[in-house]
């Protein structure tokens, strides 16, 4: 079990009480952590996060490769974590990024917000 994260905060339920997680969602929920957080962003885990904020230096024609290739680097160390495929879009100045997964014989799907 876990607890859920979202915009960098913990998630209170209506009574003011932490909100778990069961091991999919936390998986998902560890997934988008790792690919919105910029890689070396934390001192003392300088492999944790993801280059996905530097898509917005690259070519458009670039941006689905280099992101399957960001998210296979955030997400390596997830284990038996597949990525299969990824799609990037401009949302004014940031980018919407959905990435698939696969995983357990399950395809997951999350979408990231990434600003430069």
């Amino acid at each position: 079990m876990s607890l859920l994260l979202r915009d960098g905060d913990y998630v209170a339920d209506d009574r003011g009480r932490l909100v778990a997680v069961e091991y999919g969602e936390a998986l998902l929920n560890e997934v988008l952590f790792r690919l919105t957080v910029r890689r070396g962003s934390f001192p003392f885990l300088p492999g944790l996060g993801s280059r996905m904020h530097q898509l917005l230096r690259e070519k458009e024609s670039a941006w689905e490769s280099l992101a399957r290739q960001y998210a296979a680097e955030a997400l390596e160390e997830l284990g038996n974590l597949a990525v299969t495929g990824v799609r990037v879009s401009r949302d004014g100045e940031a980018l919407m990024i959905v990435v698939e997964l696969w995983w357990q014989e399950t395809q997951m799907m999350v979408t990231a917000q990434v600003e430069g």
